[in-house]
């Protein structure tokens, strides 16, 4: 939690990575209502969206990911000074923009490492709702943060929940037990691994609380996007994977637990919205009103808990086993997990394919378990090798 320990300064000049995605979105709008001046926007292919963000909030500098789009934006943009790049460099001189206090990457994928490492490397804070940073690169990740003194504030409402409630803790005695990360289940919660064999992607897609993108939900329907969170959370807070635990709680209203040691527990409550989070890490250490309803609790009624059924849902095993073992691991489940998500929603493989093929990693012998950290090249290497063997792979499950 080193990385966590000084306050920042009130309103923040903003570059915002992914603006046209569901975070994105929301956070230009806390943004905008907290008066926070956004000094660059970043996307992967939504120009019209790109074009409609930078006419209103004037930032000095855009960025489409990929080229055809960088060169219409340049296009739509040209009665205008702002500075349109492209690609992933384009993404890395965002993140390092002179003048910008916080670097907000809500960008999806392992597209979101590189532009990490170069906003800390120089100097920059981060807000992370790039959940892969930390899964591929955590140790690399943490190292950069804490050599060059920047700070790295959840956005993830589960992290932020836990950010939130160790408020209270002297970093120098936390005396910390565990950290309880809740789940909403996904929408086949109660399912049997019998009855998940005749689910389709619109089923995946159709999430019960959140409102988020489609690689995060089906994420969120094999519960991957937990056993990610579980890497990211060992990361964040410094805590080994086995004092790590997770529960269903199907009404995301207990967005998160800390455990002390003398079994104090201690909670982070809202409804499920995401501009909460968000708005926590743009303007931590303060709070300031917000646009979200209240929580009252006599409206819920009762809130419910359930352990996960690791039958069904074998990815936060995996993971746990992934982030234990350590190394290459963690990027190449995660690795696998991105390229079986995208099959899936072209419709090649099935559902229970996704965790079968991102199993199959743990059965690999990548280099470097457990031993020192690994480099950038070989994490993107281990991250290349991976999608190539898990698409091979779903070719011979599909014949």
């Amino acid at each position: 939690m080193a990385a966590l320990s000084n306050p920042i300064s009130d309103a923040k000049r903003l570059v915002l990575l992914g603006s046209t995605g569901s975070i994105g979105t929301q956070a230009l709008e806390v943004a905008e209502k907290l008066g926070c001046p956004v000094v660059a926007l970043t996307a992967h292919s939504r120009v019209e969206t790109m074009e409609e963000q930078v006419r209103r909030f004037r930032p000095r500098l855009a960025v489409m990911v990929e080229e055809k789009a960088a060169a219409d934006l340049r296009v739509r943009l040209a009665d205008t000074p702002v500075r349109v790049e492209a690609g992933v460099d384009g993404l890395c001189e965002a993140a390092c923009l002179e003048g910008a206090d916080l670097v907000l990457n809500s960008v999806v994928g392992m597209v979101g490492l590189r532009p990490t490492l170069a906003a800390l490397e120089a100097g920059r804070d981060v807000a992370l709702a790039n959940k892969e940073t930390l899964v591929a690169g955590g140790a690399l990740v943490m190292e950069a943060a804490a050599r060059q003194g920047a700070r790295l504030l959840p956005v993830d409402s589960e992290h932020s929940a836990i950010f939130q409630c160790l408020q209270g803790a002297p970093p120098e005695n936390r005396a910390l037990r565990r950290l309880i990360l809740t789940a909403s289940g996904g929408p086949f919660f109660g399912k049997s691994r019998e009855e998940l064999k005749r689910v389709g992607l619109q089923e995946a897609l159709k999430h019960p609380n959140w409102s988020m993108g489609a690689k995060i939900t089906i994420d969120s329907a094999t519960m991957m996007n937990k056993g990610l969170e579980l890497i990211e959370a060992r990361w964040l807070f410094d805590v080994p994977p086995e004092n790590i635990d997770i529960i269903i709680h199907r009404e995301s209203v207990v967005h998160s637990l800390i455990e002390y040691d003398d079994h104090s527990v201690i909670a982070q409550l809202g409804v499920p919205d995401m501009r909460l989070p968000i708005q926590y890490a743009l303007t931590w250490p303060m709070r300031r009103p917000s646009p979200v309803k209240a929580l009252h609790l006599t409206e819920w009624g009762k809130l419910t808990f359930f352990p996960p059924d690791d039958e069904a849902f074998p990815c936060i095993g995996i993971c746990r086993e992934a982030v234990t073992r350590g190394g290459l691991y963690p990027a190449a489940v995660n690795a696998a997990n991105e390229e079986a998500v995208a099959l899936f929603r072209k419709e090649r493989i099935g559902f229970l394919d996704i965790g079968e093929l991102v199993g199959a990693m743990l059965e690999r012998p990548f280099p470097g378990a457990g031993r020192g950290i690994p480099s950038l090249e070989e994490i993107l290497a281990a991250d290349r090798e991976v999608r190539r063997y898990t698409a091979e792979a779903a070719q011979r499950l599909a014949r």
